[in-house]
């Protein structure tokens, strides 16, 4: 009996061990706080918890396991399976994905966001780009377009903005170079501090990031309608880590994202529905640019900046005016 007993144990021991690594527990490397931001990415891993019955889990990582600037580097070396990054922090890193943080290149909605950003990361050009760091892209992180807080007199004309020293990254922050600003690119992370400091004047940001970030909390004026353009931000899996995947692991994450993505849209209308009521809690003055202004601004970053990127990348080998074209198609395709 004790040996039919120690068999039995020895077998569901066995079991035990042969379940547990069945699992798959994947990394995710995010930084700041849970928010607006990273709301897709949380309900794409509650999604894939529920259609693998708990066999495939996300551990959700604000900061621990990486800096906000290095998470490529990360999925590049396996160091973790998932990670949200930003093309401005790193152009030369991801070069292709640039076109979509050209300054002023009409994209009104968060849904015509997503359109162009998973039209772009579509294109085999982009792919082979980041395939270069082993990453595959699964989804980006929409975000409405960029404005201003400040404190003191409002920049609210062109030659208000000469020599402000502003927090922008990417495309926005070669906009504000051609109008006469000096833009810095510290993380958002550090924005706080450098606002307090005095290292920059203003910060762009988009709404969930000034609250996020507590740039709002300094603030004694915010733009509502420069609208510069927006930051691309994607979500990246390592590739072998998403090759290693059994078929129904992957069914369910790849077939989790439209709907981690709806999530991430609604959450996000709720937050820009009560803006206004926060700004005026805040104290915080509603500044708007006159048309002139704007044309103005338009005239000076948007087509000499556009131009300017094409040609840089076309000499690089890279598709410029096909990706430049592509964004600019699938945007009437999603107002049709």
């Amino acid at each position: 009996m004790k040996h039919i007993l120690g068999k039995a144990a020895v077998a569901a021991l066995t079991l035990a061990f042969a379940t547990e690594a069945m699992a798959t527990e994947w990394n995710v490397s995010v930084w700041g706080k849970r928010r607006a931001f990273t709301e897709h990415i949380e309900k794409l891993a509650e999604l894939v918890s529920e259609k693998t019955g708990g066999e495939f889990t996300m551990n959700i990582s604000y900061g621990g396991l990486s800096k906000n600037k290095e998470n490529l580097d990360g999925i590049s070396i396996g160091a973790f399976e998932m990670a949200q990054f930003c093309a401005g922090y790193h152009r030369d890193k991801n070069p292709t994905i640039t076109v979509l943080e050209l300054p002023f290149i009409g994209v009104n909605t968060l849904e015509e966001e997503v359109a162009v950003s998973h039209a772009v990361y579509a294109h085999p050009a982009v792919q082979a780009d980041l395939a270069r760091w082993n990453a595959k892209l699964l989804m980006t992180s929409p975000m409405p377009q960029y404005n201003i807080v400040g404190t003191g007199e409002p920049r609210d004309t062109l030659a208000k903005m000469d020599g402000m020293r502003v927090r922008a990254t990417g495309g926005i922050g070669k906009a504000f170079s051609a109008v006469g600003a000096v833009p810095t690119s510290v993380t958002a992370t550090e924005a706080y501090n450098a606002m307090e400091s005095g290292v920059v004047d203003t910060v762009a940001f988009a709404q969930h990031a000034h609250l996020a970030f507590r740039t709002i909390d300094q603030a004694e004026w915010w733009t509502a309608n420069l609208n510069p353009g927006t930051v691309n931000c994607p979500v990246v899996v390592n590739t072998d880590a998403y090759e290693m995947l059994s078929d129904s692991e992957r069914a369910a994450l790849d077939g989790s994202v439209d709907e981690a993505i709806a999530h991430y849209l609604a959450n996000y209308g709720s937050l820009l529905e009560k803006w206004e009521g926060i700004l005026a809690e805040k104290n915080v003055t509603r500044v708007t640019l006159s048309e002139d202004e704007l044309a103005a601004f338009r005239a000076k970053a948007a087509d000499p900046i556009r131009e300017a990127w094409i040609a840089d990348m076309s000499a690089q080998g890279i598709p410029a005016q096909e990706l430049y074209d592509l964004v600019i198609e699938t945007l009437k395709k999603q107002r049709m």
